[in-house]
This record gives structure tokens, C-alpha cells and sequence, in this order.
């Protein structure tokens, strides 16, 4: 499976070769914006599970490639985080549009025009499992903390992981004493994501 995956992304990115020299052939590279990305991450077999629908990082992490004319950070990486929701302020901005004041995104155009720069703090994840109830998860820094609620909404579980000392995702810090200050903080910040419903 995973030899297959790697084939398929080696295909994908000769793929996204050819649309970008037919714009540069055509001349439109300049006045075309390019967004690559995906709706989930896939599992392959870490934590027993294939494919998507859980919140660890190899499944809410998507790829997002964003190549955009002048931008000074074209072909470049950042570790800034991002959400899908902020590509239509995104692109928005790149076409010189003014976006909807009801969005809940933010322009990713800092971070194209500088790599180092970032324009929040934290990214959010849902996932929902029916009568099961649902999932959230808060990336923010070196931490990925998820609150799992049954269908009534009520907290069941949570998992904290460090994604820099521990990126399997092998021990749940959750209940670690030392990490109740890193908890609440983050716990804090899902909490209004969870009051939406």
C-alpha cells in the first residue's frame, strides 16, 4: 500500500508539472493562481486505520500548495498553520476582491509573500461519527489536542500529543499532570468550536 501511495504521488506531482508548464507555454502563469490541496489526510495503516475519519495528524493535515503570481514565496514551504476555510479570503485577496465580512477564514497572503509570517494561532478539525457523537481537534504550536464528545454531546475522551517529540502519535499526554496547564489552554480554545453546534 504504501509503494502505491508514493507511485500515486509521484504521478499527482508530474501531473501538477504539466498544468504549470502548459500556463507557462501559454503565457497565463502570470495572471493564474494555482491551488493544490485535498479534503483529509490518509492513513496507511498507522493506528490500525486506512484511509480518513479521525482526527490524528496524518489524516486532518492536508497538502496545500499555493503558487500564486509575484509572490515572493513561491516554491517555497512554510510552517505556518492553515485551514481550508481561509482559501476563499485567500483568493479573494490574490484576484484584488474584497471578501464577504461573514467569513470565518483568513488571507493566507501574508504567508505567501513572506514564509516565516503567520496569520493565526491555532487550526481546527471536526470530525463526526453519527449516533457516536463527534470528534474536535485543535493543532496549535507543537500540540494537537482533540476532545471526543457522545451524541448527547458530552466529553468522553481527549488526547494531547506532542506532534514535535512524538509525531506517530503514540502517547496520549491527556492525563499527564505535567501537561494540565497545555490542556486547559487548549481545551479553552475549543471550546466555542464545540458551542457551535
Amino acid at each position: 500500500a504504501i509503494q502505491a501511495y508514493h507511485a500515486a504521488t509521484s504521478y499527482m506531482d508530474a501531473q501538477l508539472g504539466r498544468v504549470v508548464d502548459a500556463l507557462d507555454g501559454l503565457g497565463l502563469a502570470q495572471s493564474t493562481v494555482i491551488v493544490f490541496t485535498s479534503d483529509h489526510g490518509y492513513h496507511l495503516g498507522d493506528h490500525g486505520l486506512w484511509q480518513k475519519q479521525s482526527l490524528f495528524e496524518r489524516s486532518a493535515r492536508v497538502p496545500l500548495i499555493i503558487s500564486a503570481p509575484g509572490a515572493k514565496g513561491n516554491g517555497r514551504s512554510t510552517t505556518a498553520l492553515a485551514e481550508m476555510l481561509d482559501l476563499y479570503p485567500t483568493l479573494a485577496a490574490l484576484c484584488g476582491l474584497p471578501a464577504p465580512d461573514y467569513l470565518d477564514g483568513t488571507s493566507l497572503r501574508p504567508i505567501l509573500d513572506d514564509v516565516n509570517a503567520t496569520v493565526k494561532n491555532a487550526a481546527f478539525s471536526q470530525v463526526r461519527r453519527g449516533a457516536n457523537g463527534e470528534g474536535y481537534s485543535v493543532r496549535s504550536g507543537q500540540w494537537r489536542y482533540t476532545e471526543w464528545t457522545d451524541a448527547a454531546g458530552k466529553l468522553t475522551a481527549a488526547q494531547l500529543f506532542d506532534e514535535v517529540a512524538d509525531p506517530a502519535e503514540t502517547k496520549n499526554l491527556a492525563l499527564d499532570p505535567a501537561r494540565a496547564a497545555t490542556v486547559k489552554e487548549l481545551a479553552a480554545l475549543l471550546a466555542p468550536i464545540r458551542a457551535q453546534k
